[in-house]
């Protein structure tokens, strides 16, 4: 993997996923998609990102144009990361982000990181998210 920062790699050990920063933030969202799937968000750039073996992906067919595809180990079924949809980006005219599980990564990697907790089962999509907490940062207090 070229890039170099913080590595880590599914349960198995066939996906790997290299980021070069920590990401500003990450979101622990409960809607039924993010918490049946595992994932604690970080969010990047594609170019910010590298996945290196092959992945599967689900898309939800509940929403009639569903933003993300997630993607997964094939042979674990650890949740890697999240690509959006080919629809989205040609809707709204850009593929600047994507979402990696930090849930992946080693605690240690994650200290001085702001995790938020968007209330995504309660958000109709016409306004900003609301949260069922407060924010906390990872760090001895508390720890993924």
């Amino acid at each position: 993997m070229s890039i170099k920062g913080y590595e880590t790699k599914c349960h198995c050990g066939t996906v790997k996923v290299a980021i070069f920063n920590q990401p500003e933030f990450m979101q622990d969202c409960n809607c039924g998609l993010c918490s049946k799937s595992g994932g604690v968000w970080g969010y990047f750039k594609p170019s910010e990102v590298e996945i290196e073996g092959d992945t599967g992906s689900y898309t939800r067919s509940d929403y009639p144009q569903p933003a993300v595809e997630i993607h997964f180990c094939k042979n674990c079924g650890s949740t890697t990361h999240w690509i959006l949809t080919k629809e989205h980006v040609a809707s709204v005219g850009s593929n600047d982000q994507m979402g990696v599980n930090m849930k992946l990564f080693d605690s240690d990697d994650l200290t001085g990181i702001e995790l938020r907790f968007p209330d995504g089962k309660n958000w109709t999509g016409e306004a900003e998210f609301g949260f069922r907490r407060q924010a906390v940062i990872l760090g001895e207090d508390f720890t993924l």
